[in-house]
């Protein structure tokens, strides 16, 4: 089953909810929608379930207008964040509810609840209700019941935010392979770079209600077409500074210059955006051409094994990610490093017209 968003979008009282978007999810596909809260991920997702109608466009199952067909009538399972369980039944009838409703031989019902339940470590529970679980193990049993289904289409909408760190780690990487085995087409929602990067498969970067880029997730991290799609696949978000390019010279926001190189040697003159992500962003000097930037250090984030150091460069706020314990002093200035072979470059459109060689798809 292909499934076909042709220029749909979607508009509620004048406001835009989605603006037109086209893409192609083809069958067996693990497809991650990503973006910060209310850029558009669900509304999304309900277009594709039936469950909303576009207000233009067409919505196509291999080839087939479905447009106006309601979910009912369609092959889809879906999962929330806030998980939806019956809560008069069993963990295991809740499992089997739908292949009940499709009135599937009994013995197979049993053996497809019970491997559903062996992988969401579910065994134990089969005979509880739902109000005697935890959360995690009650959105544990939501994905055992969209698992058995068999769905043509499967949405979750940031299905693993209520589980455990080391549950939702073997999820992650469990549930791409079996629904990717099933044949479905795979939408999953989340709001986490980090998450989209472990997942792979395609990615669709949301921001205010339009799709900046759809495309395979490590060539879409690589390559960004434009700086909103930088920033939303950057956790921490991309640092960014204005540049200018002078001949052979690169001039920075506060005079700062370095030679242009490799591809920065081929831009046009004149005024530009460069960015930069966090792990590139150094508090030791590196070897070879460096732009150093004064800064002052606004907070220290230490995870043990990572810091987080927040500063500010003039108006902009900036994070850079080192490995280890670093705190420098609150309100201290220091000095910041990049290697201009980490720069992303952007006209003043903020259209990518330069990556780093790493970045080649």
């Amino acid at each position: 089953m292909t499934l076909t968003l042709d220029n749909v979008a979607k508009v509620v009282d004048g406001d835009t909810h989605i603006h037109p978007v086209t893409m192609t999810l083809e069958k067996g596909s693990l497809n991650v929608l990503l973006g910060p809260t209310l850029s558009g991920k669900t509304s999304l997702m309900r277009l594709m379930a039936g469950l909303d109608k576009p207000t233009s466009g067409r919505v196509l199952w291999d080839g087939e207008d479905v447009t106006g067909r309601p979910v009912q009538k369609r092959n889809v399972a879906m999962v929330y964040q806030q998980f939806i369980n019956y809560p008069a039944m069993t963990v295991y009838e809740n499992i089997a509810s739908p292949l009940r409703i499709e009135g599937v031989d009994p013995k197979k019902i049993d053996e497809k609840v019970r491997e559903a339940a062996a992988l969401m470590k579910l065994e134990p529970m089969l005979d509880r209700k739902p109000l005697e679980l935890s959360g995690g193990q009650q959105q544990r049993t939501a994905l055992a019941r969209a698992l058995v289904k068999g769905a043509d289409l499967v949405l979750l909408d940031e299905p693993l935010a209520n589980l455990d760190y080391k549950l939702r780690e073997e999820l992650r990487a469990e549930i791409p392979r079996i629904f990717a085995e099933s044949g479905a087409v795979f939408v999953y929602a989340t709001t986490e770079p980090t998450e989209a990067l472990l997942l792979g498969g395609n990615v669709s970067c949301m921001w205010e209600g339009r799709v900046t880029q759809f495309g395979e997730t490590l060539s879409v991290y690589r390559n960004p077409i434009d700086a909103t799609t930088a920033r939303v696949f950057s956790d921490p978000p991309m640092n960014f500074v204005r540049m200018s390019k002078t001949g052979a010279q690169l001039v920075f926001g506060e005079g700062q210059k370095v030679p242009a190189t490799g591809a920065l040697a081929d831009l046009a003159d004149g005024q530009m955006l460069a960015g930069f992500r966090p792990d590139h962003l150094w508090l030791d000097k590196p070897g070879g051409e460096a732009v150093s930037f004064r800064v002052e250090v606004a907070v220290s984030e230490i995870t043990g094994s990572e810091s987080f150091v927040h500063v500010e460069h003039g108006d902009d706020r900036w994070v850079a990610l080192t490995h280890g314990v670093r705190e420098p002093e609150l309100g201290s200035h220091i000095d910041l490093y990049v290697d201009p072979k980490n720069l992303y470059v952007f006209d003043d459109k903020e259209d990518l017209i330069a990556a780093p060689e790493f970045a080649a798809a």
